[in-house]
């Protein structure tokens, strides 16, 4: 492990910043219509459920990267099998936020610029950062923080203050029942995002107080299930429910719709740097879970000299998995969550829980 450490409010900001990332752009739970922002909440309770189970591994290895404790759990060569699947779920991950973001960039700002120099110049970013480590990962996080949540801010105000919101179009609440709201929830709004916050199963041991890591995720991912709910309502309420489940880029579209005063008005460009942050901090953290557990599976010294090439695999995962952005689209809702994210967030962990408490017994008993 990297010698290094951060603190609880460390934690909460990059946790808080990474949920935030990439769903920003995208419509959530669109399949429960105007109720979409209560499905996210309801998505935010069964990641701090999921969450639980990733705490309660981390309560019995406290020390230890979960590549380590796996191998503990499961025997070294069983062990090791699931600790690399992991490194390259968090790989592919980063790849496909790294996607995302360049694809963002291409309808907005450089049409005309190829994909993969827009890709290959964030992951510089991203590699230079983390190459630096966690500390150096998580200062830059409270920095970006403070913006970040200032554009938002004025962003709500300015929403606002040009008189497009329409109440109505959430109207009416729980028109089909609860049960449409739930599947939603289930199908999307529990993994991504908040279920993706298995990845801070790499970050918690770095925590300079292991008491706090239950409480300080649980909140960032309570914030921001607010915030995303708070989001979704207002995309809804300006543009209405089938204007934003058809929106590629449903929060820029309201953005765009903000005229005040008949003199601010085309503010995509100024939010479109809010988004950004928090591509650039999800990017990094998936790829700094990536790099520290092949430093820690493969017994590297220098975590850094992994940076690199895990770096140009993530680049180039970012340009070949799909032909184009609707493919792409098309393989993160339907494909990436059967197959990566139950396995991986769910079935799992409880897994590895249930034989880690059942060999902590037998162990107490000996």
């Amino acid at each position: 492990m990297e010698k290094a450490k951060i603190s609880s409010y460390q934690l909460f900001v990059l946790v808080l910043l990474f949920e935030l990332g990439s769903v920003l752009l995208f419509p959530l739970a669109t399949d429960a219509k105007q109720d979409a922002w209560l499905a996210v909440l309801i998505g935010m309770a069964g990641g701090i459920a999921l969450f639980l189970v990733y705490h309660g591994l981390y309560h019995l290895y406290p020390d230890v990267l979960p590549t380590e404790y796996v191998q503990k759990i499961l025997g070294k060569v069983l062990g090791a099998i699931l600790a690399f699947l992991y490194i390259l779920y968090f790989a592919y991950l980063a790849a496909r936020v790294l996607r995302d973001f360049g694809e963002l960039l291409l309808t907005f700002a450089y049409p005309e610029t190829p994909l993969f120099i827009i890709n290959a110049l964030l992951t510089l970013v991203v590699v230079y950062t983390v190459r630096k480590g966690i500390e150096v990962l998580a200062r830059t996080g409270e920095l970006l923080f403070v913006l970040m949540y200032l554009l938002a801010i004025s962003g709500f105000i300015l929403v606002l203050a040009s008189g497009l919101i329409e109440i109505n179009n959430l109207k009416p609440v729980l028109a089909e029942g609860i049960f449409p709201v739930i599947k939603a929830a289930y199908t999307q709004t529990i993994y991504v995002p908040f279920g993706e916050v298995i990845v801070f199963s790499m970050i918690l041991p770095y925590l300079n107080k292991s008491k706090m890591a239950r409480i300080t995720v649980i909140s960032a991912l309570g914030l921001s299930g607010i915030n995303l709910a708070i989001v979704m309502a207002f995309n809804i309420s300006v543009l209405g429910v089938d204007y934003t489940s058809i929106s590629t880029f449903p929060l820029l579209t309201t953005i765009q719709t903000i005229q005040v005063a008949d003199f601010l008005e085309r503010l995509d460009v100024y939010f479109m740097v809010a988004l950004i942050i928090g591509g650039f901090i999800k990017i990094s953290v998936f790829c700094y879970a990536a790099v520290t557990g092949t430093s820690n599976l493969f017994n590297i010294r220098e975590p850094s000299r992994m940076v690199y090439p895990i770096g140009l695999v993530i680049l180039i995962m970012s340009i070949t998995m799909a032909s184009n952005f609707s493919g792409h689209l098309q393989e993160g809702f339907k494909i990436v969550t059967l197959y990566l994210h139950i396995p991986f967030q769910v079935i799992i962990p409880v897994f590895l829980l249930g034989i880690a408490l059942i060999k902590n017994k037998l162990k107490n008993r000996k």
